[in-house]
């Protein structure tokens, strides 16, 4: 089933041609159906290649989608042109008094700061405040998971003695979750990370069920008790050479990166990585909007949150 995204969107020509279904408004309009309303916050710098990442995980469901973007006001974003923001996203103030079946906050490479002294923080809270009231469920990412952890239940980060670049592999903790339903007993997930959170930190709130971990990084899945707030602490959305180009960059930029580890073979950088975590990643996009977006949102927008 498709996803239904603006036809100009940079996004729609590339799934186009990976041979995605893409609906477009006119088609979508004249369906006598509900498609299923999700916004996504894109904190990313790179907006236009984790659009079409995330955009990627959620057409390949039985679901019709309508996706909105929402970009924070009180950052400027620099990687992207201001006519592709102006076109395709939209600010809290535009949304506020819409509703929502599903909200994704993105990472962002700001983990190395305080919370507080991220420029638009305070907005942020806004909108996670918001979603508690105006979104049926919440999916947090990366940098996006530490930040609705210490928001909603005040659970710190840390800082990690090396960053966690790489493809490693986890184990699940609750296998009988709907989340991770299709899931191997052993899978691999791509982490990207300065910070962590502690096991024990999460383990303290009884709010929070730990669903899948790994032995080397640590918390990969989190979520609240009552379905409303997921977060991923890694990139299931990942492309095959997104930590290829996250490592080059930081070869240009003099910082000496540490090769990600499991990722190119024979931690060759020459050498072309293999993609083993598109299947898993896969499944945990189509699980969420199943399971706890889906099969659980009013049909009546209005109602959510109740």
């Amino acid at each position: 089933m498709p996803i239904r995204i603006p036809d100009a969107l940079p996004a729609t020509e590339i799934l186009e041609g990976e041979n995605i279904f893409v609906m477009t408004e006119f088609r979508a309009l004249h369906q006598d159906i509900r498609p299923l309303r999700v916004l996504i916050l894109n904190l990313m710098p790179t907006k236009i290649a984790t659009e079409t990442q995330l955009m990627r995980k959620l057409s390949n469901t039985p679901l019709q989608i309508q996706v909105d973007l929402l970009r924070t006001k009180s950052h400027e974003a620099t990687h992207v042109s201001a006519g592709h923001l102006e076109t395709f996203y939209r600010t809290f103030e535009d949304i506020e008094n819409e509703h929502y079946d599903g909200l994704i906050i993105t990472g962002a490479p700001v983990e190395l700061m305080e919370f507080e002294e991220v420029d638009y923080w305070e907005e942020l809270c806004r909108i996670m405040d918001w979603s508690s009231t105006h979104v049926h469920s919440t999916l947090h990412i990366c940098w996006g998971a530490q930040a609705g952890l210490y928001y909603h239940y005040g659970i710190q980060k840390y800082r990690l003695p090396k960053k966690a670049s790489g493809v490693f592999e986890h184990r699940l903790l609750k296998p009988k979750s709907p989340l991770v339903r299709g899931f191997d007993d052993r899978f691999y997930a791509v982490h990207s990370r300065n910070t962590d959170v502690k096991i024990e930190d999460v383990k303290a709130v009884d709010d929070l069920e730990i669903v899948a971990v790994s032995d080397e990084v640590g918390l990969y899945i989190v979520k609240s008790v009552d379905s409303r707030r997921f977060f991923v602490f890694g990139h299931p959305e990942y492309d095959t050479d997104t930590l290829k180009l996250e490592y080059e960059r930081d070869v240009k930029r003099g910082i000496n990166p540490e090769i990600p580890t499991n990722y190119f073979p024979d931690d060759d950088p020459t050498r072309a990585p293999l993609n083993v975590w598109r299947s898993q990643a896969q499944l945990f996009y189509t699980n969420w909007l199943n399971y706890y977006v889906y099969q659980t949102t009013p049909y009546d927008l209005e109602k959510v949150g109740e």
